[in-house]
């Protein structure tokens, strides 16, 4: 899925385009133990109630492909009977009106899914008819040929409202507010079948985690019988990790500010496209070659890759292997910070014997917050 799919679905999370049937749901404590089950038309809930599930459904599809938004595909054996994916096409095909598959669901996440305090499973079926686009990209409500039907699950942490003190009207007096547990944003979910090339794939689901670097593999394990890609944090550390043992002595401030700049170029000239920038072996490989990659370094690519990348097949995210509006220098005592437009302003020199990074600071300059006199040359 790429970013107009996933828009196009959030945009039915509204009362005048619902697309959703029946809605279900299991309170689990921290133990646990399933403390309430609920199960209804979702039409039939109050107006109110419809408005708040809306915007925890917005939240489950919400963040960056590749960092909280994963596709996952299937694996052949998945597919078969018993397989996960088999399991999700029956419940979703059972529109979330046959109990035992209900039951069988929330066993399955209550089993898999790492929780010490108490959640909520939110599971919501649906049914789309996709209309037509016209040359011009505009919709055509009156000509749709497919039904887009699909699965949303939100898992959401129920915690204890804070203490304080509150006004109570009965009284006309300030007191001790009552706590009550409340459902927060969701912080894992997933949508399938996934909704590729505007029409239901079945080989897919898209995969949530509010926290990126957090994928709780063990769930999408034994719930979707795959593995979550690499994290955010994990891909970074791998571009790093590849460019630095690629490059050996040509790994030099020059070299790695141009990959950034290569990098920042690509994202800047795809900023409208739909897609996530995203890299493999061979681009890493390419990019590492037109930033001075000896051809000795290159011939042993492969095997770093290999060695660095968990799925050799898996791509890497562009916006998480570099950041696009900070220019990092660390050393074990200072960090230098700067608009990566203006890393130019950066000068490495070697003064006495030792390697130094150049500031130029005869411009407005603060210490600690405090404007400081610019340094003047002697005379």
């Amino acid at each position: 899925m790429n970013k107009k799919e996933i828009s196009e679905i959030r945009r039915l999370f509204t009362p005048d385009r619902c697309p959703f049937t029946r809605i279900c749901g299991c309170y689990v404590d921290g133990e646990k133990n399933k403390k309430m089950e609920m199960k209804e038309a979702f039409l039939s809930l109050p107006e109110e109630d419809m408005f708040k599930y809306f915007d925890l459904f917005k939240k489950t599809l919400s963040g960056s492909l590749g960092k909280n938004l994963m596709h996952l595909s299937f694996p052949l054996a998945q597919e078969a009977e018993g397989g996960a994916q088999e399991f999700l096409y029956r419940l979703k095909n059972s529109g979330l009106k046959e109990d035992a598959l209900l039951e069988a669901f929330y066993d399955k996440v209550i089993e898999s899914y790492r929780e010490p305090e108490n959640y909520f499973i939110i599971l919501v079926h649906g049914a789309y008819d996709i209309p037509r686009r016209a040359k011009d990209g505009l919709e055509m409500f009156d000509a749709s040929d497919d039904v887009y039907e699909f699965l949303l699950c939100s898992i959401c942490p129920v915690k204890l409202s804070k203490p304080g003190l509150s006004y109570k009207d009965d009284t006309n007096a300030i007191s001790e507010r009552i706590r009550d547990r409340v459902v927060e944003p969701p912080t894992s979910g997933f949508l399938f079948p996934a909704f590729t090339d505007r029409n239901t794939d079945l080989h897919s689901l898209l995969y949530y985690s509010k926290n990126p670097d957090e994928l709780k593999q063990e769930f999408s394990q034994q719930l979707f019988g795959c593995d979550p890609p690499l994290t955010a944090a994990s891909q970074k550390e791998t571009f790093n990790t590849l460019v630095a043992d690629t490059l050996l002595e040509g790994c030099t401030y020059e070299t790695v500010k141009a990959i950034h700049e290569s990098l920042s170029q690509l994202i800047e000239e795809r900023k409208d496209d739909p897609e996530p920038l995203t890299l493999m072996r061979e681009d890493v490989k390419n990019l590492l070659e037109s930033t001075g990659a000896q051809a000795q370094a290159l011939e042993q690519f492969d095997e770093e890759f290999q060695a660095a990348a968990k799925d050799s097949q898996a791509p890497l995210f562009v916006s998480n292997v570099i950041n696009t509006r900070k220019f990092e220098i660390k050393t074990p005592d200072i960090n230098i910070s700067v608009k990566p437009e203006r890393a130019d302003l950066i000068e490495t020199r070697i003064l006495d014997g030792r390697p130094y990074f150049l500031i130029p600071a005869d411009d407005e300059v603060e210490v600690n917050g405090i404007p400081v006199k610019p340094l003047h040359a002697p005379e």
